[in-house]
């Protein structure tokens, strides 16, 4: 039988509301580490993203084969339109290099060379990138190709300022993701040309705080931009929907969050002490990882940490047996597990010799 019993704890941290502006169709600014979202317009709005889903395509890239190996560019690339790098057929280079290729200069034959060589097909690539935004809770999403583009014959891939910005929260935790989109320039040489690749994020290069992006635009979708920005472990990402003012309207967001919030890490991660509790009394409870939150400095509400623990009779040792959550009067706005660790019964020497006789 499992028992659930809840410990309060109350945090005087300050909490409120504040508004933001911009003139996206489609808005949010959002906490990369938390989730939290600090400013949103119309943030599930769905329409054609352009060249933003290009994110998705390099991070299943990423995840799903060696990015170092050689390939040789095939016929699929003759199909390619639009933004481009300018590949040839039988051009050999890293697969690496053609993400810098997607993620700097937007390249939609670079998206269909990466396609055809992580897996035996376009089709197949776009089932790994819908199965992907399924699996991060992507609901408003659809893939249909791995370029972005909605013209001619081509779907268009459909999403939200909402949908991207989890993705982009997710993408900036990949050590290689996040290299390649804060490179302002690219340089390549392979056995058929050399390429001087500059990114079109303006804002790697005008605002010093970025950290990554990706610019989008076709007719239909027009101007689509997801950008990262990182100040004082503050990490935020931006995403706007058909805005034609996007570099300076991210700016603006970045400025009026960094100037009003502050990131708060609410618990540590290690060994925790409750106050009251008893079942776990001989072995130790933990938390894996930090509890960070943004807050606003003037904020004065009370926040409340509760910890939920089941009272679990058969249980292992880094079993998971409740969990930490903080509360804005009956709103949980994160939270974080909490482990069980057995100490280990200290045997004598004598004890050990006896039990080798005993067995």
């Amino acid at each position: 039988m499992v028992k659930k019993f809840l410990i309060f704890l109350i945090l005087f941290i300050p909490f409120n509301v504040n508004a933001f502006s911009s003139n996206a169709k489609g808005a949010i600014l959002m906490d990369m580490d938390s989730g939290r979202i600090i400013y949103a317009k119309n943030a599930h709005y769905v329409q054609s993203v352009a060249s933003i889903s290009k994110i998705m395509t390099a991070i299943i890239a990423i995840e799903n084969t060696n990015i170092n190996k050689k390939i040789t560019v095939g016929d699929e690339v003759l199909k390619a339109y639009g933004s481009g790098i300018y590949v040839k057929q039988g051009e050999k280079m890293k697969l690496e290099d053609l993400i810098y290729g997607l993620m700097l200069r937007s390249g939609n034959d670079a998206a269909l060379v990466i396609a055809n060589n992580v897996c035996k097909n376009t089709n197949d690539f776009v089932k790994l990138m819908n199965e992907k935004a399924s699996l991060l809770g992507m609901d408003d999403t659809v893939f249909n190709n791995p370029s972005g583009l909605d013209e001619k014959t081509e779907k268009g891939n459909f999403s939200s300022a909402y949908d991207m910005a989890i993705l982009m929260s997710y993408a900036m935790k990949n050590k290689e993701f996040k290299k390649i989109v804060r490179t302002k320039k690219y340089v390549l040489k392979t056995n058929k040309n050399t390429y001087v690749w500059h990114n079109k994020n303006k804002l790697l290069k005008t605002y010093k705080y970025t950290i990554g992006g990706k610019t989008g635009f076709t007719k239909k979708a027009k101007r689509t931009l997801v950008t990262a920005a990182s100040k004082d472990d503050l990490n935020l990402t931006v995403v706007t929907i058909n805005d034609g003012s996007d570099f300076s309207d991210h700016q603006k967001l970045y400025e009026e969050a960094f100037n009003k919030y502050k990131s708060y890490t609410l618990i540590d991660k290690g060994n925790i002490s409750i106050l009251g509790e008893n079942f776990y009394k001989d072995d130790v409870l933990f938390i894996k990882r930090n509890l960070k939150y943004p807050l606003l400095d003037t904020e004065k509400e009370v926040l409340t940490l509760k910890y939920l623990l089941l009272k679990q009779r058969n249980y292992k040792s880094l079993d998971k047996v409740g969990e930490a959550s903080i509360y804005i009067g009956n709103k949980k706005i994160t939270g974080t597990d909490i482990y069980v660790k057995k100490k280990q019964e200290q045997v004598s020497f004598f004890k050990k010799i006896k039990s080798w006789f005993d067995d």
